[in-house]
């Protein structure tokens, strides 16, 4: 069992306390928004961070409504630097980094052998990935990097564990020299709950609760990698308890319906209809909420359903300043 994380055992959450932090879950559930509000919210409260966008769809330079960027980073916001991973630039920095070799990307036949090593080779995408994220975090915490928090948007729940898996699995392959000695050192960092945890993103419907559930369990058996928090995305709003809905009831009735209507104009007919909706969609997701709160012993953190037109900035910092919110409260 990994060691309780710090602050956790105070009741209070500590996520923007470490050095790494892994976002996952199933696709569709947002994990990309949480990750790039987690990582705004970190730049706002005084951190330099770093975002790594691991499967390269370009989706998180969208929320912060900024052209495409690369392997390289680039500075999105201030104090926030996005960088999209590709395993066969990885590749290239590895060997120019630990093997001294100088390697002219695109140029002649060895490039492709480096694109046929980075995306075919067993294992060796995943490692790539991993590797290059702890580089960062390991530069960072010796002073050669700029970053206090590196926030990784990883591969959706069902490939997450193989990815963070693959330094131990590559060690156990490689008996003796450097790959062995860097991929220990890889694996350290990533069991260490001071610097490193695995979230979990979610929403309260029957799959992502079963999915997250699964990984949690998975997670636990199958990984030395710390367990952060389970964030609840998209909630929907309570318009009103079962005990107003005598109320609204009434409200829906004349004459008391032709007086809210002459009061507040055309249309707060729909305005019950949606409400009673709302409340109706929420209610049916509890129990799947409550089951996960029963069967999973992790901090939760709610974020609300946002209903705006565009998933931009304003987007990304009305999300961040919900987290803020939750993580001090």
């Amino acid at each position: 069992m990994h060691p309780t994380p710090r602050g956790v055992e105070a009741g209070r959450l500590d996520l923007l306390d470490r050095r790494l932090l892994f976002f996952t879950g199933k696709g569709g559930v947002g994990k990309s928004t949480v990750a790039a509000a987690t990582a705004l919210l970190a730049t706002a409260r005084g951190k330099r961070v770093l975002l790594v966008e691991v499967d390269a769809k370009g989706n998180l330079t969208d929320f912060f409504e900024h052209s495409h960027v690369g392997f390289d980073p680039v500075e999105v916001q201030p104090g926030l630097h996005l960088m999209q991973m590709r395993t066969d630039a990885s590749l290239r920095e590895y060997l120019r980094i630990h093997v001294r070799v100088p390697v002219l990307g695109g140029v002649g036949p060895f490039a492709n052998v480096l694109e046929f090593v980075a995306n075919a080779a067993p294992g060796v995408k995943e490692i790539l990935t991993v590797g290059k994220v702890c580089w960062e975090v390991r530069e960072s915490i010796e002073g050669r990097a700029p970053w206090d928090l590196v926030v990784v948007d990883a591969v959706a729940s069902g490939h997450v564990i193989a990815q963070l898996d693959s330094p131990r699995a590559i060690h156990e392959l490689v008996q003796v020299g450097r790959i062995r000695e860097q991929t220990e050192r890889m694996s350290e960092l990533l069991a260490s709950p001071e610097i490193t945890a695995l979230n979990i993103v979610t929403s309260a419907e029957e799959m992502p609760i079963s999915e997250t559930i699964d990984l949690v369990a998975r997670a636990r058996s199958e990984l030395d990698v710390p367990l952060g928090v389970v964030v609840v995305n998209r909630l929907l709003p309570e318009p009103f308890t079962r005990a107003d809905e005598p109320v609204v009831a009434a409200l829906r009735t004349a004459p008391a319906a032709e007086l809210l209507e002459a009061r507040v104009g055309p249309g707060a007919e729909a305005v019950l209809d949606a409400a009673a909706l709302a409340a109706s969609l929420r209610r049916s997701r509890v129990p799947h909420l409550t089951r996960l709160r029963a069967t999973v012993d992790l901090p939760m953190v709610n974020l609300p359903y946002l209903f705006a037109r565009d998933h931009g900035l304003r987007a990304i910092h009305l999300l961040a300043d919900a987290l803020g919110a939750e993580l001090d409260s």
